[in-house]
């Protein structure tokens, strides 16, 4: 049984050091841009107005629904700090999967990514009526299921940076810096 064991150990004790530093945050970004990536994309679009700060009036529905309510429906009505909040959404909702997707600015986006994601989850539960739901119940639909499975490769993104297939890396290798995206369980 000893011996089963070590070569356990030496297997994946080699994998873990040798591919994981790599594979894991490329594979979380791959999974990003494969399943969020066009959900937010579409999303950002439908909120666009006239121009690139004027929104259009079903994003204060989206982002501000018990507030746009209250105001009639009327998005002047609501004044300019809504306004900057709904522009500063759909900005975000754009441009924060498309640098995750690239590795660029990738801790940083991914900390904004899941600040977004908590925010986007208060707004459904308490500003539209979407039922939360339980984690570890039988069903794995839920918004708390749901999002979970979404924080994973951004909360991932965060610890190990965005990997060496990256402009993070990229950067980093021009700037003769390489030992910034090393992860800190492997000696530089």
């Amino acid at each position: 049984m000893q011996a089963l064991t070590q070569l356990h150990a030496r297997v994946f004790g080699a994998l873990e050091a040798r591919l994981a530093p790599a594979l894991l945050p490329t594979l979380a970004r791959l999974t990003f841009a494969a399943v969020l990536l066009p959900y937010y994309w579409r999303s950002g679009l439908t909120k666009i107005g006239d121009g690139p700060f004027s929104p259009d009036p079903g994003a204060y529905i989206q982002i501000l629904p018990r507030a746009f309510e209250a105001a009639g429906y009327n998005p002047s009505a609501l004044g300019p700090l809504a306004t900057a909040i709904v522009v500063a959404g759909t900005w975000a909702e754009l441009i924060l999967p498309v640098l995750l997707a690239l590795g660029l600015l990738t801790r940083l986006s991914a900390l904004g990514m899941i600040g977004f994601v908590l925010v986007q989850t208060w707004v459904d539960v308490l500003g539209h009526g979407v039922a939360l739901g339980l984690p570890f119940d039988r069903h794995a639909d839920g918004l708390v299921d749901t999002r979970l499975l979404w924080l994973l490769p951004l909360i991932l993104l965060v610890l190990k940076g965005a990997g060496p297939l990256s402009l993070d890396a990229l950067l980093a290798r021009r700037q003769g810096n390489s030992a910034a995206f090393t992860p800190a369980s492997q000696p530089r």
